[in-house]
């Protein structure tokens, strides 16, 4: 279901916050999305300042947030998100803004936090999933050190413009957050969005990237991995064909593939999964989000 995005307006900011530093110029005020944040939320941050800067940097639970500047909007603006394994609480937003002759100026900005609920499913899959065999074992591990060393390879740079838009035109069978159990046994959290497509449905990217990976893995099987700059990753698993290679430069809506039931599926669909700095974020949020 897509809903009206809505930007909260924080309190004031005072400078009692920072008591060691000097008086500023002027503040920093932001504003975000979605208006509640949950832990699996991405987050688009949207600053404003009343004077020029130079350049806008943040940090949030201990990630460095990378801003861009609209000059449409004249304001900067900055993706992030919250770990599922994130506690309902307030957190510190950090941001400092670099104004002509080297000068900064701060704001430290409380952002709470509220526990969402996700469901539970059971799912059955083929047993080499639930239980390899040592050679499948070999191959798990080799996986995983292709997925280090490609999700070591973010871009600063954004890439993306714009909003996020789906990757094909269908039913959602599954969402982000399930706790799924699978042969009754493994049991793991559903870290992205599932699209209920028979085999072979064209696979768009959801925005402007560069392809870091396109190849089959044993439990994602024929996978794209799509960068979008500023820590930002989309994946598309379980296809049946690609349409893209490593290295290749995509345009938002552009095929990247043919879905199908490769890997660890229990039959033909599209997962998509979205990735900030190493958490995975709710998709079907990424989707709602208003990018500039």
């Amino acid at each position: 279901m897509i809903v009206a995005a809505i930007f909260l307006a924080p309190p004031a900011f005072s400078q009692a916050d920072r008591p060691h530093d000097p008086p500023t110029p002027s503040r920093l005020s932001v504003h975000w999305q979605p208006q509640r944040l949950v832990n699996g939320s991405p987050i688009l941050f949207r600053v404003s300042s009343p004077i020029k800067l130079r350049s806008l940097t943040g940090n949030w639970f201990g990630h460095e947030v990378f801003f861009s500047f609209n000059n449409k909007t004249r304001l900067w603006y900055g993706v992030s998100g919250v770990s599922l394994e994130t506690k309902p609480g307030a957190y510190t937003l950090q941001l400092a803004g670099e104004v002509p002759r080297g000068k900064t100026i701060s704001l430290w900005q409380k952002v709470t936090v509220a526990s969402a609920h996700y469901p539970k499913m059971a799912i059955a899959v083929a047993k080499q999933y639930t239980e390899p065999a040592r050679e499948q074992l070999q191959k798990i591990k080799e996986d995983k050190s292709v997925k280090a060393d490609i999700f070591k390879s973010v871009g600063l740079e954004r890439e993306w413009s714009g909003k996020f838009l789906p990757p094909v035109s269908a039913r959602i069978s599954d969402v982000f957050g399930t706790q799924r159990v699978f042969n009754g046994k493994a049991q793991s959290t559903h870290q992205g969005l599932d699209f209920a497509v028979p085999t072979g449905t064209s696979v768009a990217a959801l925005n402007s990237g560069t392809v870091l990976l396109a190849r089959s893995l044993f439990f994602e099987g024929n996978c794209v991995v799509i960068d979008h700059g500023q820590g930002l990753l989309t994946l598309y698993l379980h296809l049946s064909e690609f349409a893209v290679k490593e290295g290749d430069h995509v345009k938002r809506g552009q095929q990247i593939g043919l879905s199908g039931g490769s890997g660890r599926a229990s039959g033909p669909h599209l997962h998509i999964a979205v990735r900030w700095q190493g958490i995975y974020l709710d998709p079907a949020t990424v989707l709602k989000l208003d990018m500039p």
